[in-house]
């Protein structure tokens, strides 16, 4: 898998993208991250790719040439299976999606910045707008590490179980159960009984109950899908 992300402060994406699984991922050559700074893609000598708004509105704007430019570059180097831009107003990123895009080959994540982006980027070029919450970043850099991470630790070999992904929070809809670890009994706080029990038959139908219980107490919305 590929994942090309276009950025104005590549700095921001460093060290999360060079650490822990995703660093590991790389080295085993099942994702490669290219970082792309969007300053290299303007004539500008300053090398600004922002300007002021048509209409008067407060704030600076993208602008759509280096964008344009850099991602036509790389769509005539490959194939990309989705341009995605990180946005306020996107679709409300969750587990399917970073399901979906992990059987993908090659994406393209643009980091939104300044007040926005010429909104004809958008319209010809984007093919997916991807909103991590109802709230605003000061650049969509974070989001995009977000989208990777949650992605990359999906692809077989990422991390060292498997298994363990399929069991995350969301991937059934439903909330994890409570997880446990030695001392069973640390300052009288014990750990349930049936998880020591042995009986591994009764220890997943405890755990079946606990994400049941725990989503309609915590997250109710889940259930409703």
């Amino acid at each position: 898998m590929r994942i090309d992300i276009i950025t104005v402060v590549p700095e921001l994406l460093d060290s999360p993208l060079n650490e822990s699984i995703l660093k590991r991922a790389r080295e085993k050559g099942l994702v490669e991250i290219v970082i792309h700074n969007l300053r290299d893609y303007t004539d500008d000598k300053r090398r600004t790719v922002d300007d002021y708004p048509f209409g008067g509105e407060a704030g600076m704007v993208m602008k759509i040439e280096p964008v344009y430019r850099c991602i036509e570059h790389l769509k005539s180097e490959r194939h990309y299976d989705e341009i995605i831009f990180t946005s306020p107003d996107g679709i409300r990123y969750d587990q399917h999606e970073a399901n979906r895009l992990s059987t993908l080959e090659n994406i393209i994540i643009l980091c939104g910045h300044y007040k926005g982006i010429d909104f004809r980027i958008r319209e010809h070029l984007i093919t997916r707008e991807i909103s991590i919450g109802d709230y605003v970043l000061t650049g969509g850099e974070l989001a995009a590490a977000i989208i990777t991470d949650s992605v990359v630790r999906l692809l077989p070999g990422a991390i060292g179980d498997e298994e363990s992904a399929l069991t995350d929070c969301f991937q059934d809809d439903l909330l994890a159960p409570p997880i446990y670890t030695r001392p069973a009994d640390f300052n009288g706080w014990k750990v349930p009984e049936v998880l020591t029990s042995g009986n591994f038959a009764e220890i997943e139908k405890w755990q079946e109950e606990q994400s049941y219980e725990r989503t309609r107490a915590l997250r109710p919305d889940l259930l409703e899908r």
